[in-house]
């Protein structure tokens, strides 16, 4: 499928989207410390919940016990969803923890909240997105609570499976058992978009035709 993500830009796959289906699939304003990079894969999640220690076992519910709950026995090229829960501007983790995303060959992290350490998360081989940089550690206000569970990023739903494209741009997220329709018919889309731009290119200023 990646070669049908070279041919494509998010707007494409959302395009794409909102002709298949009528729910909000895209994400916008987020922020990355590996620009240029292009995020894809299958996603796996781990969803936070307000710290509170007489009910979440600090113990149990760590990152480290979650993260390997969530990526299985086949991590490579997944991308890691990390749902706060109505908490955007706190730390949902850094360079340290994510650097099991680098050791198990994850494909990039997708946060609904900021990353601290953006000059170590550049340094990995993976693509990083979130809502921006943190200085404060956040495990005094979420902690991490369950793995591959349903959750929400932005007001869209994601399903452990659905595939995450994310770019400068944005991210658009697409069930996983239509990614290669919603890609083929998003390049139907750009391919339709190029031969409007040719035609914009010949037009006649006097009686432009176009939209």
């Amino acid at each position: 499928m990646n070669e049908l993500v070279a041919r494509v830009k998010i707007p494409d796959v959302v395009d794409a989207m909102g002709r298949m289906h009528r729910h909000r699939c895209h994400i916008l304003d987020l922020v990355t410390p590996t620009p240029g990079r292009v995020l894809f894969g299958a996603a796996v999640t781990i969803s936070y919940f307000p710290t509170c220690e007489a009910v979440l076992d600090p113990q149990r519910f760590k990152f480290a016990r979650l993260f390997y709950q969530a990526i299985g026995d086949d991590s490579v090229g997944k991308v890691l969803v990390l749902a706060s829960n109505g908490y955007p501007d706190v730390s949902l983790g850094g360079g340290q923890k994510l650097s099991r995303a680098q050791h198990q060959g994850l494909a990039g992290v997708l946060a609904d909240g900021r990353l601290r350490d953006f000059e170590e998360l550049a340094a990995y081989d993976f693509a990083t997105f979130c809502r921006g940089e943190a200085t404060k550690w956040g495990g005094d206000v979420v902690t991490p609570h369950q793995a591959n569970v349903p959750v929400v990023v932005s007001g869209v739903g994601i399903f452990p499976g659905d595939y995450i494209y994310a770019d400068r741009s944005g991210a658009v997220v697409v069930p996983g058992g239509q990614v290669r329709d919603v890609l083929d018919e998003a390049v139907r889309i750009a391919e339709d978009d190029a031969r409007y731009q040719e035609a914009i290119e010949g037009e006649d200023p006097g009686a432009p035709s176009g939209q």
